[in-house]
């Protein structure tokens, strides 16, 4: 669960970044006024620690983002003797 919180911030950070260089846009600056309003830079350590945590969380994974807490089910194998 917080996995997919921390991945949902980062790319909404993303989404803003990508319009803050082609738009010249800022998102969470137009919602809370300016970028040195309070709520704009709390959104903005908020965003960063969920980076911070997606990159941890990856690199201690070996490179694996599980964004579900779902496990796959390991088959066992039946072994047949062949008495012939």
């Amino acid at each position: 669960m917080w996995r997919f919180i921390a991945f949902t911030l980062l790319c909404l950070g993303g989404i803003n970044w990508l319009m803050i260089g082609g738009l010249q846009y800022d998102f969470i600056a137009g919602l809370f006024g300016t970028q040195a309003n309070i709520f704009s830079r709390i959104i903005y350590v908020i965003i960063g620690v969920a980076t911070v945590y997606i990159v941890f969380v990856t690199l201690f994974g070996k490179g694996r983002l599980k964004l579900f807490g779902y496990k796959k089910k390991k088959q066992k194998l039946k072994l047949q003797d062949d008495d012939d």
